[in-house]
């Protein structure tokens, strides 16, 4: 190799070096800073390919995306001294990545510690001023949005920003939940027997108002069915006696035969004494006497 070209070419190489360390690049998924000596120089980068000093400046980069970190099987105490076991999930992100740098040294793991440590701290007052039941229950959302807006709070000033927190699972200790559900149990088997005498007493009144209008509606019936039969028989006793009044004989008549159909039968015997006023028309078909 000439001696003209070596130190070219180690320019050239040298060159390189100093070019490539001068240069950095951002992705869309990253945030980034400039430091020297440990000390913030810059720390809005968007992404793309950004200049910095060579050998001096050194680049951080962080995760800008949405990080889930969850945990399970944490212990806080109710108002009542109840030990709940709650498990829970937090979502957040990087918004400030110089101040998330000076605070944490953009360690990701020791980031999630202190937000935990924060979050724990929420669920702990919120948890601490209800009772179980409004914790398990309808108090839920009201614990989770008071432990979410003190957190948000306080993770500030790490230039985090919190986007979600989330309980779970809420669950009981073994021997707690023991008892618990034994008391539950109770109150439930209370609740079942005074809802069973309440409708027994309900059933037995709307049982006797039934009968009571029952016996009301037949009486009324009977009265009205009472009354239109003897309004019936009133106006069939009213026409038999106009018919009867314009032909008496032959009323006499008629009515002698139907009794003769009535009482006179095959195998009846019959001891009536041949002068009664029965035989009339036997002895004389006119009827005359």
């Amino acid at each position: 190799m000439s001696p003209r070209v070596t130190p070219w070419m180690l320019g050239l190489v040298a060159l390189l070096i100093v070019a490539s360390s001068s240069l950095f690049t951002v992705q869309q998924t990253q945030l980034a800073i400039r430091t020297q000596f440990g000390e913030i120089q810059g720390g809005d980068y968007g992404p793309g390919l950004h200049m910095k000093w060579p050998f001096i400046d050194q680049v951080a980069r962080f995760e800008r995306r949405v990080v889930t970190q969850n945990y399970a099987g944490e212990t806080f105490l109710t108002n009542e001294n109840r030990g709940l076991l709650v498990d829970f999930y937090v979502k957040w992100r990087v918004a400030d990545a110089a101040k998330y740098f000076r605070a944490t040294g953009g360690n990701e793991e020791a980031a999630g510690q202190r937000l935990a440590d924060i979050v724990k701290d929420g669920i702990k007052n919120a948890v601490a001023q209800r009772t179980l039941q409004e914790v398990v229950t309808a108090e839920r959302a009201a614990v989770t949005g008071e432990m979410f807006g003190r957190a948000s709070q306080a993770v500030d000033e790490f230039g985090i920003e919190l986007m979600d927190v989330r309980v779970q699972r809420i669950d009981l200790p073994d021997d707690v939940a023991a008892r618990v559900y034994d008391n539950m149990k109770q109150n439930f088997e209370k609740q079942a027997r005074q809802l069973r005498g309440e409708g027994e007493k309900d059933n037995q009144r709307i049982k006797a108002e039934a009968d009571r209008k029952r016996t009301e509606i037949l009486s009324a019936a009977a009265r009205d069915a009472l009354r239109i039969r003897g309004e019936g028989d009133a106006v069939a006793a009213a026409t038999y006696a106009k018919a009867y009044e314009r032909n008496p004989e032959f009323y006499a008549f008629y009515r002698s035969l139907q009794a003769y159909r009535t009482s006179i039968g095959r195998d009846d015997v019959l001891v009536v004494s041949p002068d009664s006023e029965f035989f009339r028309y036997f002895k004389d078909a006119a009827g005359t006497r």
